[in-house]
């Protein structure tokens, strides 16, 4: 990847190294994270879920989804009780929860998502109902953007770029869970996320 360069055009962005990802705070990266013959059973079992186009108010958005243990009512701002984990996907949660040093059940929703060559993400902050959210990334790379929240001209010329190689981890909190808004370009091959979140203190 390329070093870092820095500029004052609102359209740049400062490119980080994959290593460098603690430059955000409380953004965290492992690469390699499962080994490739468990990305290709997980990717199985994704295959063979119901996944379906993902809600946001009267939208649809572009990315098939599946949710469990819980599904956020955004007309409502609330979250609704949800199916719980598949059990396939018991093994990889109790993975990522000993990584992140939490219980298994600690980690009480999980989001599996699809994108399909082109598909992006839109600039967003996760529900106010978690704490932590841990991304494991499989199939392909994809660029994740990072930019201060609220947004704004000065925002804008403040952008982090990070670009995790699959099978990877990145969970994020504090800083980059709550200080930044994060969003995924288009992406150019198809790319699957598994997404676990733990609940936020007092709610």
């Amino acid at each position: 990847m390329a070093p870092f360069q820095e500029s004052l055009s609102v359209q740049s962005e400062l490119f980080l190294p994959a290593e460098a990802a603690p430059a955000i705070p409380g953004l965290r990266y492992e690469a390699a994270f499962l080994a490739r013959d468990e990305e290709a059973s997980l990717l199985e079992v994704i295959r063979s879920l119901p996944l379906h186009a993902a809600e946001y108010k009267e939208y649809l958005a572009r990315r098939p989804v599946l949710s469990f243990g819980g599904s956020f009512d955004y007309d409502t701002n609330t979250l609704c009780p949800g199916e719980p984990l598949d059990e396939r996907l018991l093994p990889l949660r109790k993975r990522v929860a000993d990584w992140l040093g939490v219980g298994p059940g600690e980690l009480v929703h999980a989001l599996v998502a699809e994108y399909g060559p082109g598909t992006p993400l839109g600039w967003h902050r996760d529900v106010p109902e978690f704490e932590v959210v841990a991304g494991v990334s499989l199939g392909s790379a994809a660029r994740l953007r990072f930019r201060p929240y609220p947004p704004g001209p000065v925002a804008r010329r403040k952008v982090l770029a990070l670009e995790p190689a699959p099978p990877s981890i990145y969970p994020m909190e504090g800083q980059a869970g709550w200080g930044c808004e994060d969003r995924v370009p288009p992406v150019k091959a198809l790319r699957w996320s598994i997404t676990f979140r733990t609940r936020r203190q007092g709610r």
